[in-house]
């Protein structure tokens, strides 16, 4: 058969075939020409996070200290609960009014206590619920002048005589002899004290700002015996398979082996290790030692040495700024070393001086 009567027959055969169907033609399909897509089943949605976790999470977010988030945390809770368990989201500065003039009435807080419990409230709706309040009219607390307490030299050498030996020790006298306020003598880290130049740097301190103090001679060497003490116990910490120190902001992940480094740890460490409930990773980290472990040696020595004043960590502060200023100090310079924004704070340390009270004589002693 040559090639001719091949396509003969295949032209033949097309005539008797049907066209094929287009699609765009095609009748729709029945239900027997396809099954149905079975049901999709929905993911299951993560539970909303509560609202104080929700207050939580934004505060790290902006990096708010970890003292705040506390402060913060716990006046939306007593906000809600003095009206009833109701949800904030009800309630508006009606209820925030109310709820400050208690506190100012009722429970005749400091003004400085209101005004944190304000700065509360005004953060969960400002920046949690995304609501603008009205004004806020609340009766507000009288805010007293207090001139700060203060001890003299003879005093301070009284109180340290009171107070054991050990780390507590070292702790108050140098926050006395650098003007450090507590926590910030707690969260000083090796790398922040310069020997060489004789200062200490304060890291974040109150306003997120640093500043220079001095080093006092008479403590550097029980200084480096510290730092020595510390690098000892961090060596131990890390055959253990730990080492670890809590890092601000997100210097973890920028330099992953910086918190088993020696620099950063803690000057004046706890005695235990714990974990960090800002942190998910579970790691076991060496903290500073507790405030209130000096605290408690402050009181006890206060106690023995039998000084009739009201007396605490910060009164150490308040005595190194006006020792300072009656040493004839410039009150700029001691403002600097306070940390002041502004200078108006630290002239209330004036009072000691030749000026006031102090430098007028009483009409009763010229009888």
């Amino acid at each position: 058969m040559d090639m001719q009567e091949i396509w003969a027959q295949l032209r033949e055969s097309s005539k008797h075939t049907s066209p094929p169907r287009s699609d765009l033609t095609a009748p729709p399909p029945t239900e027997t020409e396809f099954s149905p897509d079975p049901i999709i089943a929905a993911e299951p949605q993560a539970p909303k996070p509560k609202l104080l976790d929700q207050v939580r999470r934004t505060m790290r977010v902006a990096h708010y200290a970890i003292r705040t988030e506390q402060a913060y945390v716990d006046w939306i809770r007593r906000f809600i609960l003095y009206h009833n368990k109701r949800h904030p989201n009800e309630m508006g500065a009606v209820e925030i009014t109310e709820f400050l003039t208690d506190l100012a009435v009722a429970g005749k807080v400091a003004p400085s206590t209101q005004n944190q419990a304000l700065s509360a409230l005004l953060f969960l709706y400002q920046q949690v619920l995304k609501r603008e309040l009205p004004r806020i009219d609340a009766v507000r607390a009288s805010a007293p002048v207090r001139l700060p307490v203060v001890m003299s030299v003879s005093e301070v050498r009284r109180l340290f005589e009171s107070v054991p030996e050990g780390l507590c020790q070292l702790m108050i006298e140098l926050m006395y002899g650098s003007g450090l306020r507590l926590l910030e003598c707690c969260r000083l880290r090796v790398k922040d004290v310069d020997f060489a130049r004789r200062q200490i740097i304060v890291r974040e301190g109150k306003g997120d700002k640093d500043r220079a103090v001095p080093l006092p001679e008479l403590l550097t060497e029980r200084l480096r015996q510290q730092i020595e003490t510390v690098r000892r116990q961090h060596q131990l910490d890390i055959q253990a398979g730990s080492g670890h120190v809590w890092l601000p902001h997100a210097l973890a992940k920028k330099y992953p082996q910086a918190n088993r480094e020696l620099i950063w740890q803690y000057v004046f460490p706890s005695s235990r290790l714990a974990r960090d409930p800002r942190e998910a990773d579970g790691l076991l980290r060496r903290h500073h030692l507790h405030e209130t472990s000096v605290q408690k040696a402050m009181r006890d020595a206060v106690v023995k040495s039998g000084l009739n004043k009201k007396i605490s960590c910060h009164t150490l502060r308040h005595s190194f700024a006006t020792h300072l200023l009656d040493s004839g100090t410039d009150i700029r310079t001691v403002q600097e070393l306070l940390g002041h924004a502004d200078v108006s704070t630290t002239m209330i340390y004036t009072h000691v001086l030749q000026r006031g009270a102090a430098g007028v004589r009483s009409p009763l002693d010229r009888l």
